[in-house]
Parts: structure tokens; sequence; C-alpha cells
């Protein structure tokens, strides 16, 4: 099911590590993962969510903030059944063990670019098959996937399209336009809307949407390391004025948590 991120030659056990035909060879990591993110295939030196940001957001899910989201979540994934399924943007892997939980007797793979974010994420289900890799370069096979996640991350819909077997999915999770309003109120003068569809639009030829729904709850964050932890996790952290950030630790505040689920299934040939 693993493929070399180099020449896309299946990946077999190689002692410790993981090796192709053409003699390119991966190690696994004490953590438990494997890096098959090549130096080629990087932006910068070390892409993604730092060590700060992956802590931030550690703490923020372990307190239970987004239980609900994640409940829901692994609840669809469950009703879906997967053979093999892969988290595409796993993060620290809150989300990913939960779907683990839900699936216990399938095959499940998780990736992020972030490793310091796979690093954390291996300690949650230790039985899934960890990567640090690029979400435009998935090293897994074609149509090696029944189920794909993804929560809150960014996708390429073409490779999602490519992994996905026949009457396989996309279970995409996102917020919808009234997600965090009131954080939003609070940080900027002009909250902008947006089009919580407007990702529909990017749907590749061959997929098509059969089910969506909402989850909306209030959330109140009563304590201040909550709410530096949610501006830390998200774009707001750094778009807002160092004195709109401090404004918002400084008190409690009770937001709308507000999220999309869409499944969309790549068509029977």
């Amino acid at each position: 099911m693993l493929v070399c991120p180099l020449c896309q030659q299946p990946l077999e056990p190689n002692g410790s590590g993981l090796a192709c035909a053409n003699r390119h060879s991966f190690d696994r990591a004490r953590q438990g993962y494997y890096n098959l993110l090549p130096v080629q295939h990087k932006n910068s030196r070390d892409p993604g969510d730092n060590q700060a940001m992956v802590e931030a957001r550690r703490r923020f899910l372990d307190g239970g903030h987004y239980a609900p989201l994640a409940r829901r979540l692994a609840e669809l994934a469950a009703e879906r059944t997967p053979a093999r399924w892969l988290d595409i943007g796993c993060g620290e892997g809150y989300y990913t063990e939960q779907i683990a939980s839900a699936l216990p007797d399938a095959d499940g793979h998780a990736l992020d670019i972030s490793r310091e974010a796979v690093r954390r994420a291996c300690r949650r289900a230790p039985q899934l098959t960890w990567l640090v890799a690029s979400m435009a370069r998935v090293p897994l096979a074609n149509a090696s996937c029944n189920l794909l996640a993804s929560v809150f991350s960014p996708l390429d819909w073409n490779e999602a399209r490519r992994l996905l077997t026949n009457g396989g999915g996309l279970l995409r999770v996102g917020p919808t336009r009234e997600h965090l309003l009131e954080l939003r109120q609070k940080l900027y003068d002009e909250v902008r809307d947006y089009d919580d569809r407007k990702h529909l639009s990017l749907i590749p030829p061959g997929m098509h949407l059969t089910h969506s729904e909402t989850l909306r709850y209030r959330l109140p964050l009563d304590n201040a390391e909550a709410r530096a932890d949610l501006l830390a996790m998200t774009p707001h952290g750094w778009r807002a004025s160092a004195e709109r950030r401090q404004a918002v630790i400084a008190e409690p505040l009770e937001v709308t948590v507000a999220i999309r689920y869409d499944w969309i299934v790549k068509h029977q040939d």
C-alpha cells in the first residue's frame, strides 16, 4: 500500500524501516512513524505546525472542548465501515485516535507534513501507520483507501480522488460561517463573511456529495489558557493584533462551534 515518495515503487519492510526496488530506504523513527517527506519536497526546513502550535492544539483538544465534534466524526466514519482508511492532515492525532477507536478492525493510516505533530500523534494510537508526508504527494498507492478523513485541513482534491477506491469516500470536516463568530468579532473591526459551501465547487469530476450535516453548540471558555490555546491553533492567532489577542485572553468568552460534515463519494466505474 505504501509507495516510495521518490519513484512511486511499492515500499516493503526492510529491517527496521522500508525500502523500494530502487533501493530508496526510509527508517522508522523511535517514536513509531516513517518520514516519507524527502528534502526536495519541502518548502522549508521544518514545514507545518511548530512545537508551540502543536502543544496548544493538544492541550485544547484534550480539554474536551471539541469532544462532540470528534464523537460525531467517529460515528460517521464507523457507519461507512471502511477496510482501509487514511487521515490526511492528522495534526497531533486527536481526531485520528477517535476514528481508530471507532474502526478497531480497519487498517488505519495517518499523515501530516509537520514532524512535530506526528511525533506526538504516534502516542495516541500506536497500532496505526503514522507518516510524515506531503498532502500533495501522498505516498500511498492508487485506489488504496475506502475512506479519507480531512479535518480542518487543506486538501488536494485530485490526490483524494486518486487514493479512493470506487465507492469509497472523503469525510471532510470544516467550519461554517458561524464558527467562532464571537471570537472573530473581538479580534477584528470587520468580520468577513464567507461561503461555507465554496469547497463543493472544487469537487473534481468522478466524485459527488452524498451527505451533508452541521453540528452546532455553545462553548464557554472560562479558562485563560484555553482561550490562549484556541488563538494559537487558529489563523486568528497571528492575523489579529497583539492587543486584541490579549483582550481575548483576559476575559471569559463563550463562542459558537459550528462544523460542517460532508461525505463525498468516488463514482463506481
